[in-house]
């Protein structure tokens, strides 16, 4: 895995990348930076995606607060009702890795705060 200059190797970062290896696998020769969108760089979707979000509540006793998991990914292709709730909510915003360590970082979700970031 090629990490980007200036990447932080933190404990929180080396666990957070652990997690992402095992949940949706990161790629061996695209360098990973802060800002690579996991849903649309790295294709994380559907159950893959909710499987992901638990582990980051339970690992890093997150408070996931106003996350709302529509604004990011769509649901499995199986779950026709919610499919059908995804439509319409427009184009996916980017759910970043600097995202996801901030909200390591402050154990809590805030939509407004990590949208802000990019």
């Amino acid at each position: 895995m090629n990490l980007a200059p200036n990447f932080p190797e933190d404990p929180d970062m080396q666990q957070l990348l652990q997690l992402l290896h095992e949940e949706i696998g990161l790629p061996q020769h695209k360098t990973i930076r802060l800002q690579t969108a996991i849903n649309l760089d790295l294709g994380c979707d559907g159950g893959e995606a909710r499987q992901l979000m638990e582990a980051l509540e339970q690992d890093f006793a997150v408070d996931l607060g106003d996350y709302d998991a529509y604004r990011y990914f769509q649901p499995p292709v199986f779950d026709v009702f919610l499919k059908h709730r995804a439509k319409g909510r427009g184009e996916k915003i980017p759910l970043t890795i600097g995202m996801l360590y901030l909200v390591i970082k402050t154990h809590s979700w805030d939509t407004q705060t990590l949208e802000n970031l990019s």
